[in-house]
This record gives C-alpha cells, sequence and structure tokens, in this order.
C-alpha cells in the first residue's frame, strides 16, 4: 500500500474554510473588538465557532510541528487558534523533549497568541503546565511587557498553579499589575484572583484585598469578589 499522505497546514485551512459563515464572521469581528483602535484591531475571521473549530483539531492533531507552525502564522482568527488548540492536544501526549519543544514553539510564536481566547484556552495548558516545576521568570518578564497580550498570558498562566493550590506566582503577578491600563487584564487579574479565593482560600485573597482593595482598578475589584458573601463585597466597594 502507497504512505499515506501527511496532513498539511494547508488542510486544515480548506477544511475551516467549508464551514466558514460569512454572517458569523461579522458577529466575531464585532465581539473580539477589531475596529481600528481596539484590541483586536484588523484581526480577521472566517466564522467558525470554538465548538467546531475542536472538531477540526481532532482531526488535525497529527499535523507536524512545522505545519503547526504554518497554520499559526494565519491571518485569520480560526486557523491561529486551529493551531495553537492542536498544540494544546500535543502537549498533553508529549514526553518531556516534546513538552519542552511545543513550550519554546509557542513562545517563538508569542505575536500570534493575540487574543483573549487565544491565550485562555491555551496558556494554561501550555505555558503554565510547562512551569509548574520550573523556574517561573518567564512570566515576570511577559508581565512587565508592553504586550497587553503577554501580560495576559502572564497572569492566565497561573491558573494551573493555582488549580494545584500554589497561588504566590498568582499574587505577585497581580500586585505588578495593578497599575495596568487594560481593561482586559484587570478583568485577567479579578478572575484569578477569584480563583484564589475559591482554590486556596478565602483568607488568602482577603489579604490580598485588605492591602490593595482600595487602590486596585475598579473592575478587577468586582471581579476578585464576586464569590464573596454580599455584605463583605459591599464593604470592599466602598473605597
Amino acid at each position: 500500500m502507497p504512505d499515506k499522505i501527511p496532513l498539511r497546514a494547508i488542510d486544515a485551512k480548506r477544511a475551516l474554510k467549508k464551514i466558514a459563515d460569512p454572517e458569523k464572521a461579522k458577529v466575531l469581528r464585532g465581539f473580539f473588538k477589531t475596529g481600528k483602535g481596539e484590541y483586536g484591531a484588523g484581526d480577521k475571521f472566517l466564522g467558525v465557532v470554538v465548538p467546531k473549530i475542536r472538531t477540526i483539531t481532532q482531526e488535525f492533531k497529527n499535523l507536524s510541528p512545522e505545519e503547526v507552525s504554518k497554520l499559526l502564522q494565519s491571518k485569520y482568527h480560526e486557523e491561529r487558534l486551529t493551531a495553537l488548540l492542536i498544540l494544546v492536544l500535543k502537549f498533553k501526549s508529549a514526553d518531556e523533549k516534546g513538552k519542552r519543544e511545543i513550550f519554546n514553539l509557542y513562545n517563538r510564536n508569542i505575536k500570534q497568541i493575540n487574543n483573549w481566547d487565544l491565550v485562555d484556552l491555551t496558556a494554561p495548558n501550555i505555558i503554565g503546565e510547562y512551569l509548574k516545576k520550573k523556574d517561573r521568570l518567564l512570566l515576570y518578564k511577559y508581565a512587565k511587557s508592553e504586550d497587553l497580550w503577554e501580560r495576559r498570558i502572564a497572569i492566565i498562566s497561573t491558573f494551573t498553579f493555582i488549580k494545584d493550590g500554589d497561588c504566590e506566582d498568582t499574587l505577585k503577578i497581580s500586585e505588578k499589575l495593578l497599575k495596568d491600563k487594560s481593561d482586559l487584564i484587570h478583568k485577567a487579574c479579578g478572575w484569578m484572583l477569584r480563583e484564589v479565593g475559591k482554590r486556596c482560600g478565602e483568607n488568602i485573597e482577603e489579604e490580598f484585598l485588605q492591602k490593595h482593595h482600595k487602590t486596585m482598578p475598579r473592575t478587577m475589584l468586582r471581579y476578585a469578589i464576586e464569590r464573596l458573601p454580599e455584605e463583605k463585597r459591599q464593604l470592599y466597594l466602598k473605597k
């Protein structure tokens, strides 16, 4: 029998374009703020929703790293997301050498990970997982970056640590991002602080809140206190 022809990035692109929906693409362009001056300015969409992207991801999970890299360079949001979700699948089943290679590929292409869904669906599963038992200085480097998405990667990657009851880096990075000007960072930090309270203990979250609630961005505070009793929430909101 002839050898099976290897899957290529172009094949994944064709599969996505077959199920593209121009009307949905218009909705997604608005949802992900692609207008001039907005955080997703200039991004292009095919109009494919995440459940369908996950189906395509399974179909193309055996793409070689080289072909995944090609897919990740796409101008289309859904094609980049497909590439990143393939990397997540590969990472889960890889040995240590393979995990390192995927981690490095992810970081080499960091500029392609340029919207909140691309970050949130992949950073904890690759960056966070790889750094669980390693030096985490990279996250502090990203936390200082001028690039919004690198800063979001820094804080969202710590979700993996929180799930293991390790909240120190979340608190430290949130502290470094207290003066961040982006609402997307305020939301991300508030979300992670809420998870600290849920998984590491409300007392640990409240230590942070008692120290910073008077100066932290309002959005960050609101996200952080969502799970607290109403009486406590009102106390924190009365700066």
